[in-house]
């Protein structure tokens, strides 16, 4: 339960349609053995306790007292479980029969939801839920009976438990919104949904949008064997959704009763705050009812993407890469026509970014229908530049039909050397940044004399650890790939080289090809002695692998160092990440972050790509002097804990 995992799932119980002992028997044994797996919140299908296919027999008395002793049973029986469980049943009140929900916790019950929108095939039964809570005697307790309740863990205060029933997800406004508006961070959804053709479809992506919509977890437990075939087969399709992705599914007619998973809430209300979308103004009409659960730590079975910001799926990522380019490519179209720009200019190194910012360009320009001869790339060897990197810049830029100019920038770096009484043998930061700024002023008036523009190329993984030399490649007139982190990067500039291949251009799809599997460095310092980069990035600050991994989940949702840690090792472990170089680069990511906000702070523009951004005028706004005392507090302890 800690980091705000809980570990839910839904139960499928084999019933016969009104054989209620045997039904609060089948739903007692589910629950005991979800509680001795450690699941916390488990939802069971919509009047599970008599079945759902009872029709004229809610009439009964007999079939509704039986209901009543069938919960009876099953608080008794789970009086030693700390889950939280909703269970279905018909309830009589006030002389009005109900389709309802129980919630019941540690042997008592906790309340009673009643369904809220009854369709036209069971309004032969059952009455709509009332408009206020009421009150519900049961064996001299009371307890509240109606939809305005919200069951709230004092263990986990962001396990926040809201109900809606069968058809109430389906209508226009479903009870859920309200629920949810009102501080409900899971939605439990019993239901007895038939099995026809694309019924599977439809659960799903009511499911996904949903969660997605209210920021909830949704628990939805359908009924399955058992019920009556009269008109309509069940299968027991269950789905647990999160935010819009499924987590956990029973497909239809599957063995296996309970579907599993586990729920973030933490991440949840994280999410709800930093978009601030829900308003307060109903939360007072709602009743919470609080119950406490046993501390334990949840295993970690839910998938967690090593690599968030690149999809799995070839055609996924295809769509996404090509998506990418295309909004740079707009931005920077608007720019130009905005500037009245009648250059751009980009210095082209045969590293990645440069490849994809020129890519971009050129794209820009065939969308404003001008010549790709109006966008300058400038090469400027200097110390560390290698063969590799100035012939696959040279091939690129022909074949893209650009101009491409060779400022050699060797002796003006030299001639600074001795300006300022630098000695070149002390290679130190002054010597690799004296070059980035002299690049950058090359540019600069380059673009000042042919009445242009200077497209940066610094990417996000980039700028979130500040690997950037300040007013250097740091600063542009706009930057195209500040969107855009370096593990996708690579997809990107790979599926040109797909587009390239398979329009026919061999020559610059080779060399494109070659520039994704070069290593990533800045080239600032002399090449080895056979000529190869020395200079590689991730040796010096980190695998990209793990820095996008760890920025993701810190901007995205705001996850703690501890929790960081967790689901790194329970995502990258298996590519052979250990704890030691885990936790090492999470320190170099987190003090980074910290300490290089102030070249965030004056960005220039550039367009935003996806849900995680660092633009200082719209996604993160930081104070330039913040601490990181916190945050490395907790890495501290993480390195006692698991490196001692």
């Amino acid at each position: 339960m800690q980091h705000g995992f809980i570990k839910v799932a839904t139960a499928t119980p084999r019933i016969r349609v009104g054989d209620c002992a045997h039904n609060a028997a089948a739903c007692a044994e589910l629950a005991v053995s979800a509680c001795e797996s450690g699941v916390k919140l488990l939802v069971f299908p919509e009047l599970c306790l008599t079945g759902a296919t009872c029709a004229d027999l809610f009439f009964h008395d007999r079939l509704l007292c039986g209901a009543l002793e069938a919960l009876r049973v099953f608080l008794a029986e789970t009086a030693a479980c700390d889950t939280l469980s909703v269970v279905g049943l018909p309830v009589r009140h006030a002389d009005k029969l109900y389709n309802c929900a129980a919630v019941c916790h540690r042997g008592m019950l906790l309340g009673i939801v009643p369904k809220t929108h009854i369709p036209s095939s069971e309004s032969r039964w059952f009455t709509p839920a009332p408009a206020q809570n009421l009150t519900y005697e049961l064996d001299g307790g009371f307890v509240n009976f109606g939809t305005k309740q919200i069951f709230v863990s004092t263990t986990v205060p962001d396990l926040r438990v809201g109900v809606e029933i069968g058809a109430d997800a389906t209508v226009a406004v479903p009870p859920s919104c309200a629920l949810s508006a009102a501080g409900a961070t899971v939605i439990c959804h019993p239901t007895a949904s038939p099995e026809m053709v694309r019924a599977r479809k439809n659960r799903r992506h009511l499911a996904t949008s949903l969660s997605a919509r209210i920021k909830a977890a949704c628990l939805s437990a359908n009924c399955g064997d058992g019920e009556s075939t009269t008109d309509c087969v069940f299968s027991g399709h269950s789905l647990i959704a999160e935010d819009g992705k499924v987590l956990a599914e029973r497909l239809p007619f599957a063995a296996e009763p309970l579907c599993v998973t586990e729920v973030d809430v933490s991440r949840l209300a994280y999410d709800r705050r930093r978009e601030n979308i829900f308003s307060a103004v109903n939360a007072g009409e709602y009743t919470e009812n609080y119950f406490d659960s046993d501390e334990c730590e949840t295993e970690l079975t839910r998938f967690v993407d090593p690599h968030p910001f690149v999809p799995a799926d070839p055609t996924e990522r295809a769509e996404r890469c090509e998506l990418i380019l295309s909004i740079q490519a707009a931005g920077l179209a608007q720019r130009v026509k905005a500037a009245w720009a009648k250059k751009l200019v980009v210095g082209i190194s045969g590293g990645l970014d440069s490849c994809l910012a020129l890519l971009v360009m050129v794209r820009a320009m065939d969308l404003l229908e001008r010549p790709r001869t109006d966008i300058i790339a400038v090469t400027m060897p200097c110390f560390g530049t290698t063969v590799r990197t100035k012939t696959n810049a040279t091939v690129l830029c022909d074949e893209l039909g650009v101009d491409f100019r060779t400022v050699d920038i060797f002796n003006a770096v030299g001639q600074h050397f001795a300006d300022i009484g630098h000695d070149p043998e002390n290679r130190n930061v002054v010597y690799e940044n004296a070059q980035a700024r002299e690049r950058t002023q090359v540019l600069m008036d380059i673009a000042n004399a042919e009445g242009g523009m200077v497209i940066g190329t610094g990417d996000l993984s980039e700028l979130v650890l500040g690997w950037a030399t300040y007013n250097g490649d740091h600063m542009s007139m706009y930057g195209v790939n500040g969107g855009v982190p370096k593990t996708l990067v690579r997809h990107v500039v790979s599926h040109c080289a797909d587009c390239e291949r398979a329009a026919g251009h061999a020559a610059l799809a080779d060399a494109i090809a070659d520039i994704v599997n070069t290593p990533v460095s800045p080239e600032l310092l002399p090449a080895d002695e056979k000529g190869d980069i020395a200079q590689k990035t991730e040796d010096l600050v980190g695998p990209y692998e793990l820095h996008d991994f760890y920025l993701y989940h810190l901007l995205r949702y705001g996850c703690t160092p501890t929790k960081l840690f967790r689901l790194a090792r329970h995502a990258l472990a298996p590519l052979g990440y250990d704890d030691a170089t885990l936790l090492h680069w999470l320190e170099v990511f987190v003090r980074r972050f910290f300490t290089q906000q102030f070249k965030r702070s004056c960005l220039p523009d550039g367009p935003k790509i996806g849900s995680v951004g660092v633009s200082p005028r719209g996604d993160l706004r930081l104070p330039s002097d913040a601490s990181s005392a916190l945050w490395m507090e907790e890495i501290i302890e993480l390195r006692r804990t698991y490196l001692s």
